[in-house]
């Protein structure tokens, strides 16, 4: 089993569905994205540069999909937040599956995929 199944199948109830869910949806979503396992996370990568990467933050009650370049994506997608003062990545917050609005994260998948295409780097703070 690869260790980003392990990752996923170790994860308690809600957020293993909300998690797979999201994957899913990613994976679906955007053709060529890679998934790889790093820094004990799922990366979501698109050639070398990380798009994404899912997450459960210590002492949160949420899953953490955050977007590497989502400083720039904030101001067309509101659901995008700057949780722990993070200078560059800005992520969703999901309690529930349903806290998600499919059509809007599938719009925001394709933005934050075509603005990485472009980009030289994906680390740029």
């Amino acid at each position: 089993m690869k260790p980003v199944d392990e990752y996923f199948i170790n994860q308690k109830e809600p957020y293993r569905s909300i998690m797979l869910y999201v994957r899913g949806i990613v994976l679906s979503t955007i053709p060529d994205i890679s998934e790889r396992y790093s820094y004990k996370i799922p990366f979501y990568n698109i050639g070398k540069k990380p798009l994404l990467y899912i997450n459960i933050l210590k002492g949160k009650d949420f899953v953490d999909v955050a977007f590497v370049q989502g400083v720039l994506l904030e101001k067309d997608f509101s659901i995008l937040k700057n949780d722990n003062n993070r200078k560059q990545v800005r992520s969703i917050q999901l309690k529930t599956i349903e806290d998600l609005d499919h059509d809007n994260f599938v719009e925001l998948l394709r933005a934050a995929a075509s603005r990485l295409r472009e980009s030289k780097k994906a680390w740029f703070i």
